[in-house]
């Protein structure tokens, strides 16, 4: 009876798990295919979107976008501000990101000192 009890609950279980793989792969592939067509128009115009939505839209960044390839000049003083705006140019859906932004302060030359907490 519980051998019986298994081989029929095992089809229902086996069925259950493979839902959300598939239901996953579908959706990553609808995406794919969504950023795989976008002209270097609509690229730039998304990007200009989250751009003017976004904390590092002030520190007056510029992009480029060609054959889907998006370039990003200018200078920032908070270095998470550069891997931001990869982020922001990957998300909107161009192929390759070159990020030539400087962070202010960064190569300054001198050595870095140890913290120390005082009590």
């Amino acid at each position: 009876m519980k051998r019986l009890f298994a081989l029929l609950l095992l089809p229902f279980v086996a069925f259950t798990l493979a839902l959300p793989v598939s239901a996953a792969s579908s959706k990553t592939t609808a995406t794919q295919t969504q950023t795989e067509h976008l002209t270097d128009s609509q690229l730039e115009t998304a990007i200009k979107n989250k751009l003017a939505k976004s904390k590092i839209g002030k520190d007056g960044l510029r992009f480029k976008v060609s054959k889907g390839v998006v370039t990003w000049e200018g200078t920032t003083a908070i270095p998470q501000h550069k891997g931001a705006a990869t982020r922001m140019a990957r998300t909107s859906g161009a192929t390759q990101v070159i990020n030539n932004i400087q962070v202010a302060g960064a190569n300054s030359g001198a050595p870095l000192k140890k913290a120390y907490v005082q009590q």
